[in-house]
C-alpha cells in the first residue's frame, strides 16, 4: 500500500509540474488582458501591479462591478488606480450594479466606506468610458481571435455571467479566466464556508463555471499564505515614491482586520495574487481538479467544493492554486511598484 501511495504521489507531482510548466510558458507571452474588478484595497494593489507590467500584460480595459462597495465607488477607485499608475489610456467601463439573483452585499467593514482604507479618495481627472462593461465584453470577445483574451476576475463574476448569458458564443474569444475566489482548506472569510466574491454572487460564478471556459481559481487557500510582514511592508516603503507610499498606506490599514480575526502575523493581498500568477506562475503550485459551487440557501451558500483528491471521479474543470511563494510575491510587487511615480 505504501508503494501505491508513493506512486500516486509521484504521478500527481508529474501532472502538477506539467500544468505549471505550461503556465510558465503562457506567462512568458504578452497576454491581452481584461481586468474585471470591484476595488477594494487589494484590487487597487492588483491594478497597480498589472498596469506597471506592460511587457507581459496588455491591459485592454478595466471593467467594474459592485462588490466590495457600490458600483459608483468601485468605478471611481478603478479610475484612481489607473491615474496613479499613469495609464489613463486604459478605458474603464462600469458594469453590473447588483448580483444576478441575490440581495447585494458589500464589504465596507473591511475596505471602509469608500473602498480604499488608508488613503484619501477623490474624483479622478478622467471619466468612465462610454458604454456598459457587459456590452464591452460581448463586443470585444466576439471580435477577438480564438482563445486570445485572458480575463482576471477580481470580484463577483456578474459582468461575465451576464455577457455569457446574452452571447454564449463569446467563449471562443476567451483564453483563460483567472478568478480570485473560493476556499477549501482555508475555510471562508464571509461565512465559515464561503469566500466573499463567491458568496456575493454564486449564481454568476456557476454560469461562468458551466460555460466551459478554461478556469484557474486563486482561492483563500493560497492568498492566506501570502502575507504581509513588517519587513515586506518596509521594502515597499523603501521605494520612496508615491506608488510605494500609497500601497503601504492601504495595506497597513487593510490588513488589520484579517490579522485580528485570524490571529495571523500579517495580512493577505488577495487580488494581487491573481496578477502575480499571470506574471510569474512559477511562484505558485496547484493542480487541476473538479470544483462545484453551492448556491442553495443555507450554511453552505457560496461555498466552493474542491474535490482535491478526486473522490467524486468527476471531470476536472478548474486549475486550483493551493500554495505560493510569499517572499517571491512581495519581491515582484516591489519591483513593479518601483516603475511607477
Amino acid at each position: 500500500m505504501k508503494g501505491i501511495s508513493l506512486l500516486n504521489g509521484l504521478l500527481r507531482g508529474v501532472v502538477l509540474m506539467s500544468v505549471l510548466g505550461a503556465a510558465a510558458v503562457q506567462g512568458a507571452e504578452r497576454r491581452d488582458l481584461i481586468i474585471d474588478t470591484d476595488p477594494g484595497a487589494d484590487d487597487v494593489v492588483a491594478l497597480l501591479l498589472a498596469l506597471a507590467s506592460p511587457e507581459e500584460l496588455n491591459v485592454l480595459a478595466i471593467t467594474t462591478v459592485a462588490g466590495n462597495v457600490r458600483l459608483d465607488k468601485t468605478s471611481r477607485n478603478a479610475r484612481l488606480a489607473r491615474e496613479w499608475a499613469g495609464r489613463e489610456e486604459v478605458p474603464v467601463y462600469a458594469g453590473a450594479p447588483r448580483p444576478l439573483v441575490r440581495t447585494p452585499i458589500y464589504a465596507d467593514n473591511v475596505h471602509g466606506q469608500e473602498g480604499l482604507p488608508g488613503v484619501t479618495v477623490y474624483e479622478p481627472a478622467k471619466g468612465l468610458a462610454q458604454g456598459n462593461a457587459v456590452d464591452y465584453l460581448i463586443r470585444t470577445l466576439s471580435q477577438a481571435p480564438a482563445h486570445s483574451i485572458t480575463i482576471a476576475m477580481l470580484g463577483p463574476q456578474t459582468n461575465l455571467a451576464l455577457a455569457l448569458t446574452q452571447a454564449p458564443e463569446i467563449t471562443r474569444g476567451i483564453k483563460e479566466v483567472v478568478v480570485m475566489g473560493g476556499a477549501h482548506f482555508n475555510g471562508g472569510n464571509i461565512t465559515p464556508a464561503a469566500e466573499f466574491n463567491l458568496f456575493a454572487d454564486p449564481h454568476a460564478a456557476q454560469v461562468v463555471l458551466d460555460s466551459g471556459v478554461r478556469l484557474t481559481y486563486v482561492p483563500l487557500d493560497v492568498t492566506h499564505k501570502i502575507l504581509t510582514s513588517e519587513a515586506r511592508l518596509a521594502q515597499i516603503a523603501a521605494l520612496d515614491n508615491q506608488a510605494g507610499k500609497r500601497v503601504g498606506d492601504i495595506l497597513n490599514e487593510y490588513v488589520k482586520l484579517d490579522m485580528a480575526h485570524y490571529g495571523l502575523p500579517g495580512g493577505p493581498v488577495h487580488d494581487a495574487s491573481v496578477i502575480a500568477w499571470l506574471l510569474q506562475p512559477e511562484l505558485f503550485t496547484g493542480r487541476r481538479i473538479h470544483m462545484a459551487i453551492d448556491s442553495r440557501e443555507g450554511i453552505g451558500f457560496g461555498q466552493t467544493v474542491a474535490d482535491w483528491y478526486g473522490t467524486l471521479k468527476q471531470p476536472e474543470n478548474v486549475l486550483w492554486v493551493e500554495n505560493g511563494d510569499a517572499q517571491g510575491f512581495f519581491d515582484l510587487l516591489t519591483r513593479r511598484l518601483a516603475r511607477l511615480k
